[in-house]
């Protein structure tokens, strides 16, 4: 399945405006093949927005979700968005994947807050393992600060995660993660990860961009710059399959020595 990774933050504080940008990358990616669109972390609304966060959250089956959804239909392209997520009194920093045909596959809310800015305007998520199926591929969602634990991402490989989708906002002078951990991620869990990034200032962050798709060899099939970019790449089960084969990673644990980890 090819991955398009659309590394921009859109327009922060606008959900029209990036639906917008969302609709044009959409579009693009059709063009070039592409089965998934991934988007940044937060892309619906912006990332560094404040109490507009909280005015803007929405429900995962919201009016937004249904423009997503009207967005891959016509397109015939899934995508997997970051939003703020409202439910009750709470706010989630969420990612949602909708299929090609506009249906609502899977909705994960993060896990791991990182720093006061989040703590601040999220409760964190209480599941760690979401996926749904894609193409022939057992897609797994995490949110950027998650994909940093080992044990969020080895929770994934064991319950049969392909292709790791993680929508992000990861700034400087942090980019050793999408850089180096991306691509040992993938190769210590037998697993592609879409690691998909913010670019730019906004507020008191600088995004670094450097999205990138690694695959289950530690070889990055496609990485972006620091500019607002839509990159590339293929996601082979076949692959997938015959990696786990030739590596024994999975197959080697001795789960019965890791009792102390929790």
């Amino acid at each position: 399945m090819r991955t398009a990774l659309l590394q921009s933050s859109g327009l922060p504080g606008s959900v029209v405006g990036n639906l917008k940008v969302l609709d044009e990358a959409a579009g693009r990616a059709a063009d070039a093949g592409a089965g998934l669109v991934v988007t940044p972390e937060m892309f619906l609304t912006g990332y560094a927005i404040g109490d507009d966060i909280a005015r803007l959250a929405e429900a995962a089956d919201g009016d937004s979700a249904d423009a997503v959804a009207e967005i891959a239909g016509r397109h015939g392209v899934a995508i997997v968005y970051g939003y703020p997520e409202r439910a009750g009194e709470a706010v989630f920093n969420s990612a949602q994947l909708v299929s090609a045909e506009g249906v609502r596959l899977a909705n994960y809310r993060k896990t791991h807050l990182f720093g006061c800015f989040e703590r601040d305007h999220f409760a964190p998520g209480e599941r760690s393992v979401v996926q749904a199926d894609l193409g022939g591929l057992r897609v797994g969602l995490l949110i950027c600060y998650d994909v940093e634990f080992p044990e969020n991402v080895r929770a994934h490989a064991l319950a049969g995660t392909d292709l790791l989708v993680v929508p992000t906002a990861q700034m400087h002078p942090f980019q050793f993660v999408a850089e180096s951990m991306i691509p040992v991620r993938a190769f210590e869990n037998q697993m592609y990860v879409a690691y998909v990034n913010r670019v730019g200032r906004e507020g008191e962050f600088e995004f670094v961009g450097l999205s990138t798709l690694a695959g289950p060899d530690g070889v990055a099939r496609t990485r972006a710059g620091r500019a607002e970019d839509l990159v590339l790449a293929e996601v082979d089960p076949a692959f997938v399959a015959a990696s786990r084969e030739a590596n024994p990673y999975l197959q080697d644990r001795r789960p019965g020595l890791y009792g102390s980890l929790v």
